[in-house]
């Protein structure tokens, strides 16, 4: 039975995360340093060094997840390590740095972490979600398969379509030859078309059909709602995937600015030590 990655181990590395979260609060709480608690004191330099440390071993996962069956600890562990310790780095951070922030490079550090930190919780929204919400939206079709009930559909169109007056056919072939899918990201991640040819003929269908006895447009009208429900799903299905994308652009290159920024954290440190 598949086991969700929050509960996994029944909460194990939530346990671990908890702990640690715990013990650097309760320390930081006792400590009584000379002046304001900062990451100059013997317990700034304990909590940096832990945090440092996850820092390095949280953006190990990236190599390690693209390693498929090497190593002893499985990737589900990792996993949920990451996220549940990836969620503490930012309560240790924030200990370390004594709540004090500046325009540095120290406080860049800390605003790169806590955006990577974020825009890892959205990843895990989507994580949880994405199947989810892709399985409702599909009901039970893959995209090749609703692809290929669109072409039947605008086969069906243009030959109704031709049945009926001008304006009507004009309007039913341009919605078999401009509905396009996709397009720039904004639009992808807008995951709707409000020009969009199909629904433009369907409305306009609509409004003319003026009879019971107006059965070509009334069929006509069948398909275009039928395709339109289609397109709906394909692109809500282009949204979903052009979110992934986008939160990728965020946490990986903010990752990578984070390590950047610990390593000129850590040199500009001991270099005015």
């Amino acid at each position: 039975m598949h086991e969700s990655i929050l509960i996994y181990r029944k909460h194990r590395y939530l346990k671990w995360a908890l702990a640690l979260a715990a013990v650097s609060a309760v320390i930081y709480l006792i400590d009584r340093p000379l002046g304001a608690p900062n990451g100059g004191t013997w317990l700034g330099y304990a909590l940096g060094t832990a945090a440092g440390g996850l820092m390095l071993w949280l953006a190990w996962f990236g190599v390690r997840k693209r390693r498929y069956g090497v190593g002893k600890v499985p990737l589900e562990d990792w996993l949920s390590a990451h996220i549940y310790l990836g969620t503490a780095l930012a309560l240790i951070a924030t200990l370390h740095s004594g709540f004090q922030l500046g325009l540095n490079i120290h406080s860049v550090l800390y605003v790169t972490m806590m955006i990577t930190i974020i825009s890892g919780m959205v990843g895990l929204y989507f994580y949880v979600s994405y199947p989810r919400l892709l399985t409702e939206n599909r009901r039970g079709l893959s995209t090749e398969v609703m692809l290929g009930q669109i072409a039947e559909l605008d086969r069906d169109v243009r030959q109704i379509a031709m049945a009926t007056d001008d304006a009507t056919n004009a309007m039913a072939l341009k919605s078999t030859q401009d509905t396009i899918l996709g397009g720039t990201a904004l639009q992808q991640l807008r995951g709707f078309d409000e020009h969009c040819p199909t629904t433009l003929a369907r409305q306009f269908v609509e409004s003319s059909v003026s009879s019971q006895h107006d059965a070509q447009r009334r069929q006509l009208l069948t398909r275009l709602i039928r395709k339109e429900d289609l397109l709906k799903r394909i692109r809500r299905d282009v949204q979903l995937r052009c979110l992934l994308k986008v939160w990728l652009y965020v946490h990986v290159p903010f990752s990578i600015a984070a390590l950047a920024a610990l390593v000129t954290h850590v040199v500009t440190v001991f270099y005015y030590w």
